[in-house]
This record gives structure tokens, C-alpha cells and sequence, in this order.
């Protein structure tokens, strides 16, 4: 088995390092990236690049979760907690959900449910019809099980229609992806929509795209959003771009404790560096 960089530097420094610090708390919630819960061979990928977690490592994760004390919040309580501060964010947890893959209904709710769970699914809305179709070759739930789940306490939220990198298209073009994708999911299931889930790799460090995506966010009506940057939610945190932790069946009890304490912050912090040593310059 090749050694994974990630791992390594998170159970054999990082949690260390958090370990000498025990009783530390920075006040940061951790928010969970999930996408298809089933069982698949990506044995091809490296860990850190798989999206699937098995059904049987789904329900040890919410065991683990359930077994350590820990409570599941909304995106809207999760930043209202932030806000206020103090110790109200100890063993909060925010689950979420990218693509709208059916398998959720099948495998992951069953398990979030019997550990009193909720979670926050983010639908590309064009794969997402009266009948299953299909996204990257797995089948996506649709709108009547769209509704009976947010009747059941799930939450949705907005993953653009078509799911492309929005990076780099026009703003007409990104205004169609987000506002259509809000008004799709009001209209079908009758409920508010005000979080969204960037899609594909952030690109945290082109400011005039952020800047420009939070504005056509904010004027599409949405207040809340998550994207693929690396690490907890904290106060100092944008509210449209909050950080996540990626969970797939690589990560057994022990990366998971080390990512839910923090230990896994650190490659988000590599990640932005080197993206920021490697963006290209342009002349004045």
C-alpha cells in the first residue's frame, strides 16, 4: 500500500500536535462532505480522491458520531452559532450531501435517521426529474422523493442546474446555474432555498471571482453556502464559502476523530498555499 501524504501528516503530526494541546477549542464547526453512500470500486482512485462510502463505514461513521456525543445542525444554525460564539459549538456537526444521488434515500437516511441525524442535500436540478436519471453513472433520486425526505427533516439546497466550473464562464451564464437551480427546487417542492454548494475545486484564491459569485448569490437570494476548500467553519468564515471536511470509506474511526478535532485543517492550508504559489501573474 502506497503512504497517503494526507493521512500521515494528520494521525502522525497533526493529532499529535492537537494532543499536547488537549482542552484546546477554537470554536469551529466541522462541516461533512459526503456524496454517493454505496457500495463501489474505486480502488483505481487514491483515497483522497474517492466520493463513495460504503453503506457498512456510513452507519460506523454515524455510530462513531452518535457514540461520541456528537448533534447535527442545519447550515442556518451552524453559522448562528458561530455568530454567537462561546462554547455552544462543542460536538456540533453539520452533514451534507453533493448531487442528489438516490442512493441517499436507500442507504444514508435510513442510517441518519436512527441515530436522530439530519443532513442537508445540494440537488443539480437537471438531474433530477419525475424519474431516476442518471449523473456520473449513478441514479438520482426524484422530486417525489425529494419531498417525502424534506417532509422527514432533510434539508436541500442548491447545486446549480447543470453542474459545471463555474469558473470561467460568463456571469449571465452563472446567474442561469444559480437562480435557475433555486427556482427549480422552490417550485417542486414548495420550500425555501437559501444555501448552495459550489461545484468541482474552488478556486479560493481568485478574489474577483468570488467577489463576483457572491454578488449573483446574494442577489439570487441565497444566504448561506458551502464549497470544496478544506477545513472547519469558524467565526471568521465566509457564510456563502464555508469549508469542508471530504468523508468517504477511507476514513476509518481514527481519521475521522483526527478531521473532526481539527488535525485535518492543515490541508486546506497546504492547498491554498500552493495555489496561491503557482497562480499565474498578470502584468499591471
Amino acid at each position: 500500500m502506497s503512504l497517503r501524504f494526507d493521512r500521515a501528516g494528520t494521525l502522525y503530526f497533526a493529532a499529535p500536535l492537537l494532543g499536547v494541546l488537549a482542552g484546546w477549542r477554537d470554536g469551529r464547526i466541522p462541516i461533512l462532505m459526503y456524496h454517493s453512500v454505496a457500495d463501489e470500486d474505486e480502488s483505481a482512485l487514491q483515497p483522497y480522491y474517492r466520493i463513495a462510502t460504503t453503506p457498512a463505514q456510513f452507519m460506523q461513521q454515524m455510530r462513531w458520531l452518535h457514540e461520541h456525543g456528537y448533534r447535527t445542525a442545519s447550515l442556518v444554525s451552524a453559522v448562528g452559532l458561530l455568530q454567537a460564539g462561546g462554547d455552544t459549538v462543542e460536538k456540533t456537526v453539520v452533514i451534507t450531501f453533493d448531487d442528489g444521488y438516490r442512493n441517499f434515500c436507500q442507504q444514508a437516511f435510513p442510517a441518519l435517521g436512527q441515530f436522530g441525524f439530519t443532513a442537508t442535500m445540494f440537488l443539480p436540478t437537471a438531474s433530477i426529474g419525475d424519474r431516476p436519471q442518471v449523473f456520473n453513472r449513478r441514479e438520482c433520486m426524484t422530486w417525489s422523493e425529494v419531498r417525502e425526505l424534506q417532509q422527514r427533516g432533510i434539508s436541500f439546497g442548491s447545486h446549480t442546474v447543470n453542474h459545471p466550473q463555474l469558473h470561467g464562464l460568463e456571469p449571465d451564464r452563472i446567474r442561469q446555474e444559480i437562480l435557475g437551480s433555486r427556482q427549480t427546487i422552490e417550485d417542486k417542492t414548495g420550500g425555501a432555498v437559501n444555501s448552495f454548494a459550489y461545484p468541482y475545486a474552488f478556486p479560493q484564491t481568485d478574489r474577483p471571482f468570488k467577489t463576483m459569485l457572491r454578488a449573483i448569490l446574494e442577489e439570487s437570494g441565497y444566504r448561506y453556502g458551502v464549497c470544496t476548500q478544506i477545513g472547519r467553519a469558524g467565526a471568521a468564515s465566509d457564510p456563502m464559502f464555508l469549508e469542508r471536511l471530504p468523508v468517504n470509506s477511507a476514513d476509518d474511526p481514527a481519521l475521522l476523530k483526527a478531521k473532526l478535532a481539527g488535525a485535518y485543517d492543515w490541508v486546506g492550508g497546504l492547498q491554498s498555499l500552493t495555489k496561491r504559489i503557482t497562480k499565474p501573474r498578470t502584468r499591471a
